[in-house]
């Protein structure tokens, strides 16, 4: 929100610097980005003096050049040579010295010591386009003749400039998205660290009705939507250009000038923080303004033009025979005020925060009046606003304030009230602030002390504080103003022993398994929880129905919830693929929710929703290339599940704790499922479907892992790392070449093996798999190594015949096995 510099010296009277109110704004709070200067003259007239031309002959070389000389108040006259028809010895004009910036647009060029014909010149007697201050460029500038030599252009025409505060107001502080609402809040903090200051509203004691004769009346249908809404009429006003010093006041914050009467509701806006709305008297039909909604669907053309369908849920201000304008967000195309405007009807309200916001992101609009309303303004304001307003229009663009304010307010908005304990407030800041000071303070910010009872007070907010709802909002209001600064750090070390929560062991993993996957070449990325949910349409591993959807989304591309992370994934491959990184490996912790609309249970909308932290890995392109050791390489769904098996022995997770099962969905052409021994799903990884890569223009394979952290931190629980000695006895490895069906896989050969026997029989693995020749069809041969070994003493020949026999037979009865 920009903020005039100038504008805020109406309320308060500031003696500090743009810079040092920038500070200090920041320490209250109101955080300022950046300081821009503002001149009402590009170039604030800088190096421009006023001179008198003493002598003037034509040029020797030309029919229309002149050659003069200048007195510029100091110093020789200056010979310059000028090219305007109306220049004429005697006259006062305005000189541009050697060195002088002038400005044409957003061009520039800066006067030098030239020769023009022969002839030096020293300078250039400006015309008033070429200095900004007019268009004309048919002569030079003639002064009047009391006009001081030697003075400088920019204290002749009044040149001044303002500074441009850009304040970031965060949501909960919607009470300073104005210039009176800064000023209030600096007030606060002059009052407490300098000398008493007070903050000086406009005064509207001149407000009177000039003619009680009728005029448009209001009704509010919907009380819920609009608790409140004053008006006004106003007759024989005149619609024109604002003065300039309004349309200085708007252009300085970023404001376009339209008209006198809108300018004025602008204006007023960003004094206050109230939006208004004028209505031409003369569209409002039967002369009556109608507060409700209307059916779904209804057509309604706004003032950009555009025809929109309405929601059963947007408010609008509707005379007796149709909609006018969209409460508070967007006025319609005929109810505003143009040119031909006579009479006005002129309305401030408060309309329901919930309401406002639920249009606004509806229609996908964004206003200032939507931006105030969305946040809350204050309900107890509307009436100074309208007054304030409506004196502005009688002294800009005249007029008669016709009939009785209309002010509807059926059920009357109070302060609130909050009890504060001191010791609290001492507790929790960390010091103790003297009583006057916070007194002082919670004043100065407009809040009523009601009464004090040993340490507890009660207080009165003001209902412009929608955010001040808790005792500790108080208190931070207090030290708000106090200054955080202030509070000084003790020496004093206060400490006791903590003990890892899992929350702390869920994020300390996140960062080991992060550094792991940076070292392997993976570059972590972070997207949207929100997308399309045409990626879910004839899914059935993610089936549409079970995505969670927005009831007012901003687009069509972020209308659900993500279900997976697979396809955020596929638009940073996308993304990069088409600016020449092919060969990209990424990873993604983030959460993915499900809509299970059988589990819904009445007053709990969240009872459907599961909410799970996924961690998934995505790699394409090519795993080695433009090497001078290795050839290139493709990647492959082995590199992947490499990368996965290290995830889970960092996490504690060995191979015996895993199986794999083979599976085939709509989402990958193969995959392979990881669940535990007791059937908990881990995860899953593969290559995902080409027609799902199509989707995003990935011409390349894709392999994809997603793993359940949830799952994998239920996992580590029961982890402990214990230490034991390297067994001084060695291991034995055996064989076995097996002839096997092709739809057996490795994980049924381990887990057999391991039935078998659990404490020799250490590791099994695949080293070797074919088919082709020389084999039976619909068969295929796996060479398996075992090993085993025994801590304890060194294996005997017996022992390992007895458990590599009982191993061979249990395959040959399980899966048809046969040695080759």
């Amino acid at each position: 929100m920009n903020i005039s510099y100038k504008w805020l010296k109406d309320y308060i009277p500031v003696t500090f610097s743009p810079k040092e109110l920038s500070d200090i704004l920041t320490s209250i709070g109101l955080e300022t980005g950046s300081i821009r200067e503002i001149e009402t003259i590009k170039g604030g007239l800088k190096g421009l003096l006023i001179g008198q031309v003493l002598t003037c002959e034509n040029h020797p070389d030309s029919d229309h050049l002149h050659v003069t000389t200048v007195n510029i108040g100091s110093g020789e006259p200056l010979q310059i040579v000028c090219g305007a028809p109306n220049v004429v010895a005697g006259q006062k004009v305005v000189v541009a010295t050697i060195g002088t910036q002038l400005y044409s647009g957003e061009e520039s060029f800066t006067i030098k010591k030239s020769k023009i014909r022969g002839v030096e010149s020293n300078g250039m007697i400006c015309a008033e386009d070429e200095i900004g201050v007019g268009t004309s460029h048919e002569g030079i500038i003639v002064l009047p003749d009391d006009a001081k030599v030697g003075a400088l252009a920019k204290d002749y025409y009044q040149v001044e400039s303002d500074y441009v505060l850009e304040v970031d107001i965060t949501p909960n502080r919607i009470d300073a998205a104005s210039h009176y609402g800064v000023a209030r809040d600096l007030a606060a903090y002059f009052s407490t660290h300098y000398a008493p200051c007070s903050i000086h509203p406009p005064s509207i004691d001149d407000f009177q009705i000039d003619d009680f004769s009728s005029a448009v009346t209001v009704e509010i249908e919907n009380t819920e939507a609009c608790p409140r809404y004053s008006g006004l009429t106003i007759k024989n006003v005149t619609v024109a250009e604002s003065p300039m010093w309004l349309k200085k006041r708007l252009e300085t914050i970023g404001v376009r000038p339209i008209n006198n009467v809108v300018d004025i509701t602008n204006y007023v806006l960003h004094e206050t923080g109230q939006p208004l709305h004028a209505f031409d008297l003369k569209k409002i039909k039967g002369n009556k303004v109608i507060v409700k909604t209307l059916p779904s669907g209804t057509p309604f053309v706004t003032l950009d033009g555009m025809e929109r369908k309405l929601s059963d849920k947007d408010l609008m201000i509707c005379n007796t025979e149709g909609g006018m304008c969209i409460g508070g967000v967007f006025g319609g195309i005929d109810s505003g005020v143009t040119e031909s405007t006579q009479d006005i009807f002129l309305e401030s309200a408060y309309f329901n925060p919930v309401w406002i916001r639920k249009t606004a992101r509806f229609h996908g609009l964004s206003t200032d009046a939507s931006f105030r309303f969305e946040r809350g303004t204050n309900p107890n304001n509307t009436l100074y606003v309208l007054k304030r307003a409506a004196l502005l229009i009688k002294e800009i663009a005249g007029g008669n304030i016709t009939g009785e304010i209309q002010d509807v307010y059926p059920v009357k908005r109070f302060n609130r009230k909050i009890s504060v304990n001191i010791l609290n407030v001492n507790n929790l800041i960390g010091k103790k602030i003297p009583e006057k000071i916070i007194e002082n303070i919670l004043k100065s910010l407009e809040i009523e002390i009601l009464n004090k009872e040993q340490n507890i007070w009660e207080l009165d907010i003001p209902t412009y504080r929608v955010d001040v709802t808790r005792e500790v909002d108080v208190i931070e209001e207090i030290l708000r103003i106090y200054g955080y600064n202030n509070v000084a750090i003790s020496e004093e070390m206060n400490s006791n022993l903590s003990y890892e929560t899992p929350t702390d062991r869920n994020y300390k993993l996140q960062n080991i398994i992060s550094e792991q996957l940076t070292g392997a070449g993976f570059n972590e990325i972070l997207n949207n929880s929100l997308t399309s949910g045409s990626y879910y349409e004839r899914l059935i591993s993610f089936p549409v129905n079970n995505c969670v959807s927005l009831q007012n989304s901003i687009s069509a591309e972020l209308a659900v919830m993500r279900q997976t992370l697979l396809f955020g994934g596929l638009e940073s491959i996308e993304y990069n693929r088409k600016r020449k990184h092919p060969d990209l490996k990424f990873y993604e912790f983030g959460n993915t929710y499900v809509l299970s609309p059988e589990k819904q249970k009445e007053n709990d909308p969240l009872s459907a929703v599961k909410e799970e932290l996924k961690l998934s890995l995505w790699m394409t392109g090519q795993s080695v290339t433009n090497s001078w050791m290795r050839p290139d390489e493709k990647i492959s769904v082995y590199e992947l599940k490499a990368y996965v098996e290290n995830i889970l022995l960092r996490m504690g997770i060995t191979p015996k704790k895993v199986v794999y099962k083979s599976c085939t969905n709509d989402i990958f052409s193969s995959a392979l499922l990881i669940e535990t021994s007791s059937g908990r799903r881990l995860g899953i990884f593969g290559i995902v479907q080409k027609r799902i890569c199509k989707q995003f223009d990935i011409n390349a394979e894709v392999c994809f892992a997603e793993l359940n952290w949830d799952s994998l931190m239920k996992e580590n629980q029961s982890v402990r790392v214990k230490f034991s000695e390297i067994t001084k006895f060695p291991a034995v490895r055996r064989d076995l070449a097996l002839l096997l069906d092709k739809n057996i896989s490795f994980a049924e050969i381990e887990k057999i093996a391991f039935q078998i026997d659990k404490k020799l029989l250490k590791e099994v693995s695949l080293f070797d798999v074919y088919e082709g020749k020389n084999l039976p069809e619909g068969k295929k041969s796996y060479a398996v190594s075992f090993i085993l070994q025994d801590e304890e003493k060194t294996l005997t020949d017996k022992q390992i015949e007895s458990i590599m026999s009982r191993i061979q037979k249990k395959l040959e009865e399980k899966l048809g096995a046969q040695l080759r």
